[in-house]
């Protein structure tokens, strides 16, 4: 009796579609070359020379971060251009707010099985993420497992490595008693806090994607995919004009739990409410669940996305160089004697 020939893609892995998908993520990938990168898209491992005339006591700078659950959203939406931005921008805040230069990037997209069209998708938003930001995007892993992940789905997630001279560093060990908290603004939840809107906007308000909220001007799915913001191009030049003190990225755990990572033994920081405009989607999400305050403070922004510590002195310039790169700054509060954590007044 013949046996029946099983392939690799009898078992739902078909190689040469996924090869026709790395084919456009390497001319996605191509794009952003820096010439620093000395390696191609398609090798075992990604390269990239250090350049010795602008670093000369170089430190590398890394962080590795997903999308999480508004990668939820984007399945009912069926958009996936925008959470390669999401990724990029995410990780990119984290090692600014150290004073690193973002270098390159690199990316993980596992599914169950491979949709060139939307792999395509997702790497052009990060393409386009890495170019803004001045990084590469020098290699990943586009992985295709059948039965693990629900048809139509996949996660991502992304690594970053930057660099920048040992001696200016941002440790946060500068930060002293009045200083002031400069906040800048989020474009709406970011990356953060999908769980709980997930569950107040379709579970609880009952909304679709599609649903039209008067509250928030927008449909319920529009609001919930503004691509996470990046903050390099502001930060780079405060940076390079020595003007901070210490950055916080809010992120997960809100102003509450991120600040308090760059305040130094003795120091806390007062943050007083009503100094900056909170988005209308934090607002009524908060309605729609009756949410505590406290919750809301630990769980979302609220409308700022990056906290920078600064010398009093040095506020006027640091808020006249921000808005004169079309942003807007915003005084939240003040650093006080204290143990290291929030107080909101």
């Amino acid at each position: 009796m013949k046996k029946t020939s099983i392939t690799y893609a009898d078992s739902g892995v078909d190689i040469d579609r996924a090869d026709r998908a790395k084919q456009r993520i390497k001319y996605l990938a191509h794009r952003t070359f820096t010439p620093g990168v000395v390696s191609e898209i398609g090798g075992f491992g990604g390269m990239f020379a250090i350049d010795k005339k602008k670093f000369r006591d170089p430190v590398l700078v890394s962080s590795v971060d997903g999308v999480g659950t508004k990668l939820k959203v984007a399945f009912m939406m069926n958009l996936h251009h925008t959470v390669g931005g999401d990724l990029v921008n995410h990780c990119v805040n984290d090692i600014a707010v150290q004073g690193a230069t973002p270098l390159f990037f690199m990316d993980y997209l596992a599914t169950g099985s491979l949709d060139p069209d939307i792999a395509e998708k997702i790497v052009e938003g990060m393409a386009e993420a890495c170019r803004h930001n001045g990084c590469a995007l020098i290699g990943g892993e586009t992985a295709e497992m059948p039965g693990f992940y629900p048809k139509g789905e996949y996660d991502l997630a992304g690594f970053i490595v930057g660099m920048v001279d040992k001696n200016k560093i941002i440790t946060g060990d500068k930060v002293g008693v009045g200083d002031v908290l400069v906040g800048l603004p989020s474009n709406g939840l970011h990356t953060n806090g999908y769980s709980l809107a997930r569950k107040l906007f379709f579970d609880v308000a009952k909304y679709t994607p599609d649903t039209y909220v008067n509250e928030m001007k927008a449909k319920a799915g529009a609001e919930l995919m503004h691509t996470h913001k990046s903050y390099w191009p502001v930060l780079k030049k405060l940076i390079a004009a020595d003007l901070l003190h210490a950055m916080a990225h809010i992120t997960g755990g809100g102003i509450t739990d991120n600040l308090p990572r760059v305040l130094p033994k003795g120091a806390a920081a007062v943050v007083e409410m009503g100094t900056w405009p909170i988005l209308p989607v934090f607002t009524h999400m908060q309605h729609i669940g009756n949410v505590p305050q406290e919750d809301m403070m630990r769980t979302f922004n609220m409308g700022i996305g990056m906290v920078l510590v600064v010398p009093a002195k040095k506020f006027k310039r640091v808020q006249s160089m921000i808005e004169k790169m079309g942003e807007k700054a915003y005084l939240i509060g003040r650093i006080v004697k204290g143990d290291r954590k929030v107080q909101y007044a």
